[in-house]
């Protein structure tokens, strides 16, 4: 993945989380759209040529389509995003699509990470919208960061344990350090 270490110390740039159940779609290019994904899939899709793009993050593949909830679903999730970079001037034919997640979870998540996979990927060939990179499947979580104007991203692996955090380090958080993960 590319690199957006040095792109996003820019203090101009504004970063936007995207959990679950949301989209986001912009031509701003100080914005970086960023999640946190488990079983969970996120969507990245661009139009490089109108310099647009955005993230959905969706919770299961599919429902019934009868409920209110209709935002945790892949498809309402994909049709919404597909639909607002439209209006901000994407061509479809000229959209670009890159997935993470899709995690399969201890407990009781079960085999949700590989529907949500399958799901996104048939999605997308479904509607002929090259997908250019993924990082699908595993059983890690997934820290997602998400440049739409150009398409870059930046994925992390998320560690399975937490660093011990001794006394001395709590101070020097608290003197105003952070630490970034």
């Amino acid at each position: 993945m590319t690199d957006l270490t040095a792109s996003t110390a820019d203090p101009s740039l504004v970063n936007r989380l995207v959990v679950q159940g949301q989209y986001e779609a912009t031509g701003n290019p100080s914005v970086v759209l960023s999640t946190l994904l488990g079983s969970c899939v996120a969507t990245c899709i661009s139009d490089p040529l109108a310099g647009v793009g955005g993230m959905n993050h969706f919770l299961l593949a599919g429902g019934d389509g009868s409920g209110t909830d209709n935002e945790r679903y892949g498809s309402y999730a994909m049709e919404v995003l597909i639909n607002a970079l439209l209006k901000l001037g994407a061509r479809k034919s000229r959209l670009q699509a890159k997935l993470f997640g899709g995690a399969t979870m201890a407990g009781r998540m079960g085999r949700i990470g590989e529907a949500n996979c399958r799901f996104a990927t048939a999605y997308l060939e479904t509607e002929k919208i090259p997908l250019v990179a993924s990082s699908l499947g595993g059983q890690r979580a997934r820290r997602v960061r998400y440049v739409p104007v150009t398409g870059q991203a930046q994925l992390l692996f998320v560690a399975d344990t937490f660093p011990t955090i001794s006394p001395a380090d709590r101070g020097a958080s608290a003197q105003g350090e952070v630490d970034l993960f």
